[in-house]
């Protein structure tokens, strides 16, 4: 009896369970597991950029509304690749070309600060959120994945009982724990990329709020500064 249950959790071993798939069920199964280790290498690395981008993005913050004097600001951080640096140093280039003619059109200026900044936040947020379209793409298309590699299990089942003319559960069996386990492997893959995927949408939007307000922000202290030129 514990020979024959040594057994049965051998077959349903996953290691068993590939040695004994098809070529193309292996091939299937080598796939998503690829897939798979490389959405948790994103899930991990994308988590750690974010945190650290949100903290030192905060961080630059609070120095910029107690800074005194913005040209040093801008010294400071011209070249840093802080998103919310890029958009003060955005702010800055516009305001300085803006104002460096003898008449100021006001309007205008505070148009260009404007789209200048709002470029400056979308340019920053598109390329924060670069890699999760293949969080996206792992977790839409790998469930399908794993059911082709099911799919060509079972039909591969089904050609043992015709070539062996026996139905029992012996000759079924193997074929379809196959097929399912290439199943699982796809739903393995899918759902840690699903669900990271919607966690790191919202913290995108997030952070793409923050940056907004605080081009807002800056913004407003620009306008302000022309008001005070009348």
């Amino acid at each position: 009896m514990n020979a024959i249950m040594n057994a049965d959790a051998a077959t349903l071993s996953p290691v068993a369970l590939f040695l004994q798939a098809d070529w193309m069920v292996k091939f299937v199964m080598i796939g998503l597991l690829v897939a798979s280790v490389w959405t948790w290498a994103i899930i991990i690395g994308f988590a750690a950029r974010l945190r650290k981008t949100s903290r030192a993005s905060e961080k630059f913050e609070r120095e910029f509304w107690k800074a005194e004097d913005i040209d040093t600001l801008y010294k400071i951080h011209n070249s840093s690749d802080l998103p919310s640096a890029k958009v003060f140093a955005a702010g800055v280039s516009e305001w300085r070309r803006s104002t460096s003619r003898k008449s100021v059109d006001r309007e205008g200026t505070r148009a260009r600060l404007a789209t200048a900044m709002g470029s400056a936040v979308a340019g920053e947020i598109d390329k924060l959120a670069d890699r999760l379209n293949i969080l996206a793409t792992v977790g839409s298309v790998a469930p399908f994945v794993g059911l082709f590699g099911t799919v060509w299990g079972i039909m591969r089942a089904f050609t043992s009982i015709a070539a062996e003319q026996n139905s029992s559960l012996a000759v079924v069996a193997p074929g379809i724990a196959e097929a399912l386990f290439a199943t699982a492997l796809g739903l393995f893959a899918a759902i840690p990329a699903v669900i990271a995927f919607n966690r790191f949408s919202h913290g995108i939007n997030r952070f793409e709020a923050r940056l907004n307000r605080f081009a807002d922000g800056f913004h407003s202290t620009l306008s302000r500064e022309l008001e005070s030129d009348r």
